[in-house]
């Protein structure tokens, strides 16, 4: 019994025993409110690390109250439920009546706003007083995630220019900060957002679980991830849950269309269309193999080094890192990442000043501090090395090109990583897949998550009957869903302003693809074949 009442004591104990010395939460002079889908690792360092710098600096102690709502995607649909209730209150605080038109349109960016303002119409006039307003929401910083997203912040208004370009202008030039890389932009040119790190897309694995499968051959390209031998092995993110993944996705497809357009000469509609068709292929291949499909990218390469799973799409730094806390000794890690050759462009996770920002000045010193040469360092440095990390090597890749001179080697965790000798094997070439970037996020829903369980069943039987022609003919029939349809018909629909649109869209795609699966499986069974 003592044994008992012991153990318990301990249980209640630890989590006391283990609080930090130093409460980062406590009463300080100013304060910061970050909203964020960066993990723990990265939001310990950067607070530590600016913490000392402000009090450096200013003479003044500051606390960061980290907002974590999810990934980037569930981020932005957080930041436009919450500017729409602060420019309600807003609007109707002026007396003025709130009406579905106001609503829809303060935030909307395609409406163009006249010199003359006395000919505003009711929805110009929402959209110009949103925009000339510091409506706020309690939050100043906007840190990490995809530069989509950020993109569609910065055009719906809730973002607003910093001033760390003009104050440090030498650091936006070609060979610190580019604004452009290979077809990707690394900020925006009103400095509404700006790259903070580099990142990449590409597979994880674990070498123990490929020598369990029986897989000789180490994987060295999306298309490894639609091998039979990998059934139920992969691990994906949910596209609609992660802005991220949908990028992941999206460079499955433009490398598809590149090789195209490179094999033919051409990169006109037809040769377009059939990269997407090929792509999606890909994707809809993996999705078969996929043992789930998470909220949270993170979770992907933990569960790989696990050996929940066998191998995985993900971002490069998740990779990274996880390789890391799975090493043990000087053994190479279980866990492996590698990004394709030619199979992802090099963009950013950007940091952005948010509109109303309660704390402006400080926030502007911590974007700052991000874009130095000492918060850069955060990112790639080895933990302990002279400006690096306190307890996490983060294993990013940081943005200022002078930290991938030779100097710095040593210091870096991983200096045969030259992301900017990587961004000339691949050139994004947004005109192609941007217009209809959440087109193919409700793609891959509606035929792979919504339907996993027929779409694995149907694979399952192709797998056992050798894949006949005719069987995955039909399993991987992507008519209704094809290059054309997508830029008119679906995206048309998503535009709708009336949401029970996509949900018709939706049913009626799932009807269509759930008969195919169930015809392909039956196919397959039937050891349907044309020689």
């Amino acid at each position: 019994m003592l044994l008992v009442l012991a153990a318990l004591a301990l249980v209640v104990a630890v989590p006391f025993l283990l609080k930090p010395r130093q409460n980062l939460l406590a009463n300080a002079d100013n304060a910061l409110v970050i909203i964020s889908p960066h993990n723990e690792a990265v939001r310990h360092e950067f607070t530590t690390a600016f913490v000392n710098y402000y009090k450096i600096k200013t003479g003044r102690s500051i606390r960061i109250d980290w907002r974590l709502p999810g990934g980037t995607s569930e981020i932005s649909r957080f930041l436009a439920g919450e500017y729409l209730a602060a420019f309600q209150y807003a609007w109707t605080s002026q007396g003025k009546r709130w009406t579905s038109e106001v609503a829809s349109a303060f935030d909307d960016s395609k409406i163009k706003l006249p010199d003359d303002q006395s000919t505003d119409t009711a929805a110009q006039a929402a959209r110009r007083s949103f925009l000339n307003s510091t409506t706020g929401i309690g939050i100043d910083i906007f840190f990490g995630g995809g530069s989509y997203d950020f993109e569609q912040q910065a055009k719906s208004g809730r973002l607003i220019p910093s001033d760390v370009v003009i104050a440090h202008p030498e650091w936006f030039a070609q060979d610190s900060i580019p604004q452009s890389v290979s077809g990707e932009q690394f900020y925006d040119p009103h400095a509404l957002w700006i790259g903070a790190c580099l990142a990449t897309f590409g597979i994880c694995y674990n070498t123990d679980s490929l020598q369990r499968l029986g897989v000789q051959e180490i994987p060295s390209s999306w298309k490894d991830l639609t091998k039979p031998e990998f059934y139920r092995q992969v691990a994906l993110a949910d596209p609609t849950k992660s802005g991220s993944a949908t990028r992941a996705f999206e460079m499955v497809i433009q490398q598809q269309m590149q090789e195209l357009v490179r094999t033919t000469g051409r990169s006109d509609e037809e040769t377009l269309s059939l990269g997407w068709t090929r792509g999606l292929e890909i994707i809809q291949a993996a999705s078969a193999n996929a043992r789930y499909f998470t909220d949270s990218a993170s979770k992907i390469p933990l569960d790989v080094s696990l050996g929940d799973a066998a191998i995985g799409m993900c971002i490069d730094f998740y990779g990274r890192f996880q390789s890391e806390a799975a090493k043990c000794g000087d053994a190479p890690s279980r866990l492996q990442y590698f990004t394709p050759v030619g199979g992802s462009s090099v963009g950013v996770d950007p940091i952005a000043l948010l509109r109303g920002a309660p704390n402006r000045a400080a926030a502007e010193e911590f974007i700052a501090f991000v874009l130095s040469l000492e918060g850069q360092k955060l990112w790639n440095f080895k933990v302990g090395a002279l400006g690096g990390p306190s307890k996490y090597a983060l294993r990013r890749l940081p943005i200022r090109k002078e930290l991938y001179s030779p100097e710095y080697a040593a210091l870096r965790s991983d200096p045969e990583v030259q992301p900017y000798e990587e961004a000339r094997l691949f050139t994004y070439t947004a005109a192609w897949t941007a217009p209809v970037f959440r087109v193919m996020a409700f793609i891959i829903r509606v035929i792979c998550l919504d339907l996993h369980h027929e779409q694995t069943e149907a694979w399952q039987a192709l797998v056992k009957a050798g894949f006949p022609r005719e069987a995955y003919e039909r399993f991987s029939d992507l008519s209704q869903v094809d290059y054309e349809s997508s830029k008119t018909i679906l995206k048309e629909v998503l535009s709708s302003k009336n949401r029970l649109d996509e949900v018709r869209l939706a049913k009626e795609l799932a009807d269509k693809f759930r008969l195919q699966y169930q015809e392909a499986a039956q196919l397959a069974k039937k050891g349907a074949f044309i020689k």
